[in-house]
């Protein structure tokens, strides 16, 4: 194999071991194929232009159109032209399938569904990574930069990721990029010979290592790659001061901790629901069992939204400890407020996957194991090093809250800095917000009754519909056309509310989590994806933080909220069982989540935070693949085709072997001449002698010197074949043709040689040949008299009557 042969092959590899670290990101992984296919295209395309003698960013170019007919063909074809020919149709599906696969990305949590639009993200990011390592390896030689790419990739799949195995696959990228750098230093040595190598002991190892068989470089070459790969990793461990390093954070899942008290950063969980809102599959996410009497209240929360920029709400940086036996006392919560002791075993899916722990709140002690840390002023649990909720079991001890509306309404100022803190509202919040609050508030003359007025009028008398398929968004520009529309969903009346309670001084964020779910025959609670759900939590000192619930159809209104309903009674008829709890099943569910007949009102449409079903698995599409990658190869050679053809003379021409006759070498030689001439702008005349073509020849190609020297020594050895009668075979032929060519392509412009390269003009010879066997064809079967088409007598002519 040749030196570019093996840099390719290398290179390709080398793609390839990068991009398996994205494997873990997505389920099925049946893309991988398809990207190793089509990269393998792209490669192979390189690999047969680079055999012309062609500019290398053409090279690049041809492998870009490669790649973008076959992602056309693959995901846009009902809007291409002949299938996989793009059109400006063809770019807005692109269009359409990337914006999705971002949601999707938002959406879904890893491994993510094998969606449309995330497998073009994944199969287009490989072809650009393989694409870019190909150029800077293969194309430019120079294999050293094209590590960049290959970081990048792992990198953006190791992030994604949270480490998931990092270790592997950065050892595979790493080999591969080792691979790539092995290859390019022994095909350089190769052509040079000369090697830096250890001293050999004897003359004859001395003599082998300049023998140019690369061995002592590979040698080296190995040893070096061992080193610096053994430092990337060894340093990072023996330095934890830096706190990073190519593995930093191999483990780490989203939003996990940095053990040893460090901080939590979590991405938003409710930026793209309205996806997944109406998902005809309800999945068991959860399933818990309890002793408490009344389960319409234990909403399991996730995490709090505590930070309005205007934009989204959002989670904030917070410090994180290790997981207490015992946790603090709940926030701003006195004694005399009436609470119940309960205890709650959980059990999560094993396809739910949750870097917070879902828990009944305020909790006071959990039990779980793994790698878990504790948030204080949220009191949440978030995974540290890739922990998450995949079948995790844990007992949770809470209490619930009972405060009367009479405590709620006398609940005294909050502190001063949390005052501060959560009644923050960005400055662009329009004036709609302010004056609706404060309209529908008029008159209340506690804090807590403002709250109560601001859920009445989202949940029952300002209008507002449950919709799942308006526009989605959580900035101000969503909660003003929310206000405006009053069609939406848990978001934005969670959202909204929260808003509009700190424009009034009342300290507010924003819950994430799933309401009770349905009970089971067995006694257990049974949460799906379609009991997830946001509600807005409300500050009381005295009480911490309360609940309320401003979506209609959705949850349950807390019955401290209801001052005709006495607090201590229950409204929930349907109970677990009493006593203890026990652990839960993990057997799913067959029934719903959604009370019958509310599907039709679209109130059970919610699912979990960045969860959703996997879509099914329709195999991989090898004909779809195959197809691609062979109509892309087609239309990719079709163009090509007369630089192929004129290649392929070219060589036929100037070959030469012992047993050539002398008079057919020498005629060759000059038809190439001739031939690349004309390619050049000098069209052959069959009507001159040798000796004038060649004077014709040199005066319109501008040549001197070898160049028209060879000329005249070809056009000679013309003469002496075709009228000596000795004739005296001539020698260098094949050389004088390639110094001709040279020279005729340095005589033009870029634009011509462009030309004489890519449409020579003299491959009209294939179409003289076909209109030739053409007529003899009709002449040996009778068909001379059918009239002869203007398509075929303009292909028939020739300049100045040359025969070929």
């Amino acid at each position: 194999m040749s030196g570019r042969g093996r840099l390719a092959l290398c290179s390709f590899a080398a793609t390839l071991m990068a991009a398996g670290a994205l494997v873990p990101l997505v389920k099925p992984a049946s893309w991988l194929i398809q990207a190793a296919f089509m990269a393998g295209i792209v490669s192979g395309v390189g690999a047969l232009v680079r055999r012309v003698p062609v500019a290398r960013a053409l090279t690049v170019v041809l492998q870009a159109v490669a790649a973008l007919l076959m992602l056309t063909m693959v995901f846009a074809r009902e809007q291409a032209l002949l299938v996989m020919v793009p059109t400006p149709d063809a770019f807005v599906e692109f269009g359409r399938l990337l914006s999705a696969g971002g949601d999707d990305v938002a959406r879904y949590a890893i491994p993510a569904p094998a969606t449309e639009g995330i497998r073009l993200m994944l199969i287009g990011g490989v072809l650009l990574i393989g694409l870019a390592v190909d150029t800077l390896a293969v194309t430019f030689r120079s294999a050293a930069p094209a590590g960049l790419p290959l970081l990048a990739l792992y990198s953006v799949a190791a992030g994604l990721s949270g480490g998931s195995g990092g270790w592997l696959w950065f050892l595979l990228a790493a080999t591969g990029y080792l691979l790539l750098l092995l290859a390019e230093g022994r095909d350089r040595l190769s052509q040079w010979g000369r090697v830096f190598g250890a001293a050999p002991s004897s003359r004859g190892r001395l003599s082998s290592a300049f023998d140019g068989s690369g061995r002592a470089p590979v040698r080296t070459g190995r040893r070096i790659g061992v080193v610096a790969l053994g430092l990337a990793l060894a340093v990072p461990a023996a330095l934890p001061a830096l706190d990073g390093g190519l593995l930093a954070g191999a483990g780490r899942g989203n939003g996990s901790g940095l053990g040893g008290g460090g901080t939590i950063s979590a991405v938003n969980p409710l930026v793209s629901l309205q996806d997944n809102l109406n998902q005809p599959e309800d999945r068991e996410a959860l399933r818990y069992r309890t002793n408490a009497e009344d389960t319409q209240n234990l909403y399991l929360r996730i995490m709090a939204l505590d930070r309005f920029d205007g934009t989204s709400w959002r989670f904030s940086q917070r410090k994180v400890e290790d997981v207490p036996d015992q946790l603090p006392d709940a926030p701003g919560l006195r004694d005399d407020i009436g609470t119940t002791e309960i205890t709650t075993n959980i059990s999560a899916a094993g396809w739910y996957r949750q870097n917070y722990l879902p828990m009944p709140y305020p909790a006071t002690k959990v039990n779980v194991d793994g790698r878990w840390r504790f948030e204080p002023t949220g009191r949440t649990l978030v995974g540290d090093r890739g922990q998450s909720t995949r079948g995790v079991r844990y007992e949770v001890g809470s209490l619930l809250v009972n405060p009367t509306s009479e405590q709620l309404a006398s609940a005294p100022e909050p502190p001063a800095a949390l005052l501060r803190e959560y009644t923050q509202v960005p400055s662009t919040l329009p004036d709609v917000v302010r004056r609706t609050a404060r309209d529908v508030t008029e008159g209340a003359t506690t804090e807590y009754e403002k709250a109560v007025r601001l859920q009445d009028w989202f949940a029952l008398d300002g209008g507002f519909t449950y919709d799942t398929e308006v526009d989605s968004g959580t900035g101000i520009t969503a909660i003003t056309r929310f206000l405006q529309n009053k069609e939406g969903f848990c978001v934005h009346f969670s959202f909204t509310m929260a808003a509009m309670a700190r424009t009034l001084g009342i300290p507010a964020r924003v819950a994430v989590g799933f309401t009770p779910g349905t009970p089971q025959p067995d006694g257990s609670m049974s949460v799906g994806l379609r009991d997830a759900h946001a509600w807005p939590e409300l500050y009381f000192e005295g009480v911490g933080w309360t609940r309320f619930e401003p979506t209609p159809s959705r949850g349950s209104a807390p019955d401290y909220t209801r001052p005709d309903i006495p607090s201590d009674v229950p409204s929930d008829t349907s109970r677990p069982e009493t006593g203890s709890s026990a652990e839960p099943s993990t057997a799913p569910s067959a029934s719903e989540s959604c009370p019958a007949g509310s599907e039709q009102l679209s109130g059970c449409g919610t699912v979990a935070p960045g969860v959703a079903p996997p879509p099914g698995d329709e195999g991989f599409p090898l004909k779809t693949v195959l197809l691609a990658g062979l109509s892309a190869l087609a239309v990719l050679l079709v163009p090509l085709l007369p630089l192929l053809w004129r290649t392929r003379i070219r060589a036929r021409r100037l070959a030469s072997g012992a047993d050539d006759d002398p008079t057919e070498r020498t005629l060759a030689a000059w038809r190439e001449i001739t031939d690349t001439a004309w390619d050049h702008g000098i069209p052959p005349d069959d009507s001159r002698t040798p000796r004038k073509a060649a004077v014709r020849v040199i005066r319109l190609g501008r040549l001197e010197g070898p160049a028209a020297d060879a000329v005249h020594r070809v056009a000679g050895s013309v003469e002496q074949v075709l009228y000596a009668r000795v004739p005296r075979p001539a020698t260098g032929l094949a050389e004088d043709a390639r110094l001709i060519h040279e020279a005729l392509r340095s005589s033009v412009g870029r634009r011509s040689r462009l030309r004489a390269l890519l449409a020579p003009r003299s491959s009209i010879r294939v179409i003289w040949s076909v209109s030739a066997r053409w007529t003899d064809f009709r002449g040996r079967w009778g068909l001379h008299r059918l009239p002869l088409r203007r398509w075929e007598a303009m292909i028939r002519r020739r300049p100045s009557r040359q025969e070929g």
